[in-house]
Order: C-alpha cells, then sequence, then structure tokens
C-alpha cells in the first residue's frame, strides 16, 4: 500500500513547529481539521483492520513535515475484556491513549457517532462507527462502568440486533429469547410479552409465539432512555 502524500493547507512560511488548522491528504481527496475530525490509520500489520482515531492535533516543522496526535479509539477485541456480545460490529471505545503519527499513515475519514444518533442512522455506511464508553488502557476500566439491560437474557442492546417491544411493560426482547423466529417478527405490529398478555393468550405465547394477532416490533431507532433501567456491568 503506498503512502498517501500530505499537503498543508495554505500557510505563513513555517519557523520551527506550527500548529495547523486544516490537512490535506492528496492521495485520498480529504481534509482533515484539528478540531476532533476522527481518522483512519494504517495498521501495523495490512491484514488487519485500520485503526480509528481522533484528531487532537497537526503539527509541521520547518522541514515540511507533518505530524498528527490523535487519541485512539478501541475496538471491543482490542480491549482488555475482549468482544462480548452485546458490542456492534462498528462499536469502538474512546481510550486515554494518546499518540504522535505521520500524516503520512491516514487513510480516511471517518464519523464516530454517538450510541443515540447511531442508532438513528437511515443506513449505516463504512465509514461510521459509534461509541458510548471511554476505555482506560491501562487498567481496563469503562466509563460508564455499567448500562442498562433488556429483554429476558438480561443483556445490553446491540444495535445490530433485532428488538421488539412489549406494549404492556416497555421491555425489549430479542425474537430468539421469546422463541420468534426474526422474519416473523419484521412481519409484526404489536407485542405483548408472557407477563403482559392478557390471561387467555399466555398458553399460546408459550407455543406459538410469532402467531399473536397484536404485536409491535421495533427495527432500529432504539433510545435507551425509555428501556428498563436495570443495569449490566460491562467488566
Amino acid at each position: 500500500m503506498s503512502s498517501s502524500s500530505a499537503l498543508l493547507a495554505p500557510w505563513p512560511k513555517l519557523v520551527h513547529r506550527k500548529n495547523l488548522h486544516v490537512l490535506v491528504v492528496l492521495d485520498i481527496d480529504v481534509m482533515i481539521h484539528a478540531a476532533g475530525d476522527c481518522v483512519l490509520m494504517k495498521p501495523a500489520e495490512s491484514s488487519k483492520l485500520p485503526y480509528v482515531a481522533r484528531v487532537e492535533k497537526i503539527e509541521a516543522d520547518a522541514r515540511g513535515q507533518v505530524k498528527v496526535r490523535v487519541r485512539w479509539y478501541y475496538r471491543p477485541e482490542e480491549s482488555i475484556g475482549g468482544r462480548r456480545q452485546f458490542h456492534g460490529s462498528k462499536e469502538v471505545f474512546l481510550s486515554d491513549h494518546y499518540d504522535v503519527q505521520s500524516a503520512d499513515t491516514i487513510e480516511g475519514k471517518c464519523v464516530v457517532h454517538t450510541f443515540k444518533s447511531y442508532t438513528k442512522l437511515d443506513a449505516v455506511g463504512n465509514e461510521d462507527y459509534f461509541c458510548r464508553f471511554e476505555y482506560n488502557s491501562a487498567t481496563g476500566g469503562f466509563n460508564p462502568d455499567r448500562v442498562a439491560v433488556y429483554c429476558k437474557c438480561e443483556m445490553p442492546y446491540n444495535p445490530d440486533d433485532l428488538m421488539v417491544q412489549c406494549e404492556g411493560c416497555a421491555d425489549w426482547f430479542h425474537p430468539s429469547c421469546i422463541e420468534m423466529a426474526a422474519e416473523d417478527a419484521k412481519k409484526l405490529e404489536h407485542f405483548f410479552c408472557l407477563s403482559c398478555a392478557p390471561q387467555d393468550d399466555k398458553k399460546t405465547l408459550n407455543h406459538v409465539a410469532s402467531r399473536i394477532s397484536d404485536m409491535k416490533v421495533q427495527l432500529s431507532v432504539i433510545d435507551q432512555e425509555v428501556f428498563n433501567p436495570i443495569c449490566f456491568s460491562v467488566y
């Protein structure tokens, strides 16, 4: 993979080290701003996914060599605890790990959304990620260290997974946890869980959950604030 060529945005003649506001990377035709733009950076091994980082500062010396100070995002599998069932495929953690890298290692720009805004995207692109935790790279600790849990399995919400909401208790359930096929769940309009269903329907729910006429499904736009506030330790 060839190195990207980085040019400075128009700037007076450099003297010693200069803080820059904008960096143009020619090979990928993108403009990077020092005020918090997120970027993809070349991994040490070509077989691995690019690193995700937030730009904190752009500097150039008198010879025109450009460096970027970044704050790394960690993927779940890069953390001490590893990937868990509730981690989304595009989830990253904002770490306390800062570094200085050559601007030539930038592969492209990306967007790291808040958890709430990510769940409201109409479509998720290759450049879209989300973050709901800060991560201490030395201790493996998270902030926040607990999150709300849902469903009979009592797991935090994974935006990659389909869930259905009970109109009685307002809790959310994975179709597989209530013996319902995902394809059946997508066709439903109303849903009452076993605890909230009318007494006459409970026997039916135990055997054929997908045949109940009153069901509701929520595919992606899920606000954590309306969920049952039972908590789960992320360690």
